[in-house]
């Protein structure tokens, strides 16, 4: 039998994407008629972005999961017509991809290569950067991507405390959980990485109460979600001193306005979203399987708890 899946993206993902998918799924040894224009009541499984134009479920009768191209899902789980399992993507990509900037951007700030880069030439000022063995990072979340954010961090020899709504178990990470446990791995960061899913809990996480209690001279990373940080309070943080550096992936409004403080704000780096990114030929992975997953009758991966809303 042949298994619809319909592709819910933008035109041009589709034209990223087909290729890597009919590949893995075919590999998969699972029949199946991929495309962008598939009756709702034919469809199996939607691939899906929550920006494409399906916003009602109500007509996909016989669809088995909505398999989530986007770590995030905030924007699709509290749809009131999803009736379906959701799963959220985590690839090998996806998880490489934000490690490799969390740990890029800690980097360049803790060995202080911007004060490099930028003198004048012929400024000789020799000073040896401080060692990672002394220096404290607390990863706010500790899903899939937070702790391996952590676990890379701790293997370059950081001091690595996580916190998580729920408690977690990581070897080489100091883990706490609930409000007291936020207070203190706030109370150690030297540096604060935040990788919390976006929900009304987690919703200005970094507020004025929240920056106080870092140490003064903080640095900030934030690569998932913008609305974790209260913007004023952290302008305020900043321009008093309190927190010396913030690198901001992701706000509240995007592609972030022109006149936004962020731009010019002299302790400040900002980045375009892009500190993980979705790659076709490695999402397209976890895809297949999990229809794979759908067709032999067994459990989703990454399946969305909608309680919780991640």
């Amino acid at each position: 039998m042949t298994v619809n899946v319909l592709f819910a993206l933008a035109e041009e993902r589709w034209r990223d994407y087909e290729a890597p998918l009919r590949k893995e799924i075919a590999a998969i040894g699972v029949e199946a008629h991929i495309a962008t224009d598939i009756p709702a009541d034919q469809v199996d499984y939607l691939v899906y972005s929550p920006n494409s134009e399906v916003q009602d479920f109500t007509p996909f009768t016989r669809a088995k999961a909505v398999l989530n191209l986007w770590a995030g899902v905030e924007a699709v789980v509290g749809n009131p017509t999803l009736h379906l399992p959701l799963c959220r993507m985590v690839d090998p990509a996806l998880t490489q991809g934000m490690v490799e900037w969390v740990t890029g951007h800690i980097l360049r700030l803790h060995l202080g290569m911007d004060a490099h880069i930028n003198a004048p030439a012929g400024t000789w000022a020799p000073g040896a950067p401080p060692l990672s063995f002394d220096t404290h990072v607390t990863v706010l979340g500790l899903g899939e991507l937070g702790a391996a954010c952590a676990t890379a961090l701790a293997g370059l020899g950081f001091q690595v405390t996580g916190w998580s709504r729920s408690q977690k178990d990581i070897a080489g990470i100091t883990c706490l959980s609930g409000d007291a446990g936020l207070d203190e791995a706030l109370a150690v960061a030297d540096y604060c990485v935040l990788l919390l899913p976006k929900t009304p809990a987690t919703e200005n996480t970094l507020n004025a109460r929240t920056l106080a209690l870092m140490p003064k001279g903080a640095r900030i990373l934030n690569p998932g979600r913008g609305p974790l940080i209260d913007d004023a309070a952290l302008l305020a943080a900043l321009d008093a001193g309190h927190i010396d550096h913030a690198t901001l992936d992701v706000f509240r409004i995007e592609p972030l306005p022109e006149d936004d403080p962020y731009w010019t704000h002299p302790r400040v780096t900002v980045t375009p979203h892009i500190a993980s990114e979705t790659r076709p030929a490695y999402s397209s992975k976890t895809i297949a399987e999990n229809i794979r997953r759908g067709e032999a009758g067994e459990p989703f991966l990454h399946l969305v708890d909608r309680t919780a809303g991640y």
